[in-house]
């Protein structure tokens, strides 16, 4: 067994706006570099932490990333420990599942310095526990699709049960983060406790009609679906200009266009390479006429999740 290993966790986009807590899609080129060193004692630590973010948790019951790796550990009979150093390249409260990417690539390298093998759901509870610190909760929107990759559906958790979903090729993503952090926890807070009955059936049929567009390969039934009738109209008013950034995409052709997460990233599903840059043009000049501002990339659905990488040269 190595005694050290590095993995690449990709950012990924919760929610995909029709499917709260339960739908996510892993993004390509933005995401967090994490590398575990074996110890000969049995402890979990902080090593170091560069890029976008320096200043995480070091106590280790407060890193994801070391949360994570303390489940893993507390789930074998091994008696070694790990130390984990993080290079940021997702910043923090974006919506781009920064926490959720420490967590995951901490336990997918911690899982190559063990002697047996673990799949992506064998160590969904473990990245979910280290998530959990951040956002003060067991989500796995953005913690299943940095694991497994693509566009994923969460049927379940006990036991995990994640199906993927096909995304047509013709799809491009863009993303616009303005400059603002959002934690996850505000964001969750300002969602009621309850909704009424015809919501969450509207809800539910944009969910099942935005699954099947997918499956069949339908840019038009996606468009008709990706709408968020429950989440967004609470909490379009943390972002400045959603409004009208949204308006934007929309005018420009894009499928749909909503928070990514929590926020404060937008994200637009569009159709082709040409079709997202008008999209992701006009939505950065929105957020410009009101001052902000902003970020943005263009990204595919990525099929592949965390996976090893070469160290960074800090760490070689």
């Amino acid at each position: 067994m190595a005694d050290q290993v590095t993995v690449f966790a990709p950012a990924s986009m919760g929610n995909v706006a029709v499917g709260y807590d339960v739908l996510g899609a892993a993004l390509d080129g933005l995401g967090d570099r994490v590398t575990v060193r074996r110890l000969d004692a049995p402890t979990v630590r902080v090593g170091t932490i560069t890029g976008r973010v320096t200043d995480l948790p070091t106590t280790p019951a407060d890193n994801t990333a070391t949360a994570a790796l303390q489940s893993l550990q507390d789930a074998t009979d091994v008696d070694i420990g790990f130390e984990v150093s993080i290079e940021k390249g997702i910043p923090l409260g974006s919506g781009l599942g920064g926490s959720a990417a420490s967590a995951v690539g901490a336990v997918v390298a911690g899982a190559e310095l063990l002697p047996d093998a673990w799949s992506p759901a064998d160590l969904l509870p473990h990245a979910l526990a280290g998530e959990a610190v951040a956002s003060g909760d067991l989500h796995p929107d953005n913690v299943a699709p940095c694991l497994f990759g693509g566009l994923v559906l969460t049927r379940a958790m006990d036991p995990p049960d994640v199906v993927p979903i096909p995304v047509p090729a013709d799809i491009r993503c863009v993303l616009v983060r303005p400059d603002r952090i959002l934690p996850t926890r505000e964001a969750r807070a300002c969602l009621p406790d309850a909704i009424p009955l015809s919501e969450s059936v509207r809800q539910t049929a944009h969910l099942g009609a935005f699954v099947a567009g997918c499956y069949r390969d339908d840019l038009a039934l996606i468009g008709r679906a990706l709408r968020d009738l429950i989440v967004e109209p609470h909490r379009a008013a943390l972002v400045p200009a959603f409004a009208d950034v949204q308006g934007a995409a929309m005018s420009e052709g894009a499928l749909g266009c909503s928070l990514s997460g929590a926020g404060p990233t937008l994200f637009a599903w569009c159709e082709g390479p040409g079709g997202a840059e008008r999209v992701r043009d006009a939505m950065t000049e929105a957020f410009a006429r009101h001052d902000v501002p902003t970020e943005a990339w263009i990204s595919p659905i990525p099929p592949e999740g965390a996976r090893t990488a070469a160290p960074s040269p800090a760490d070689r």
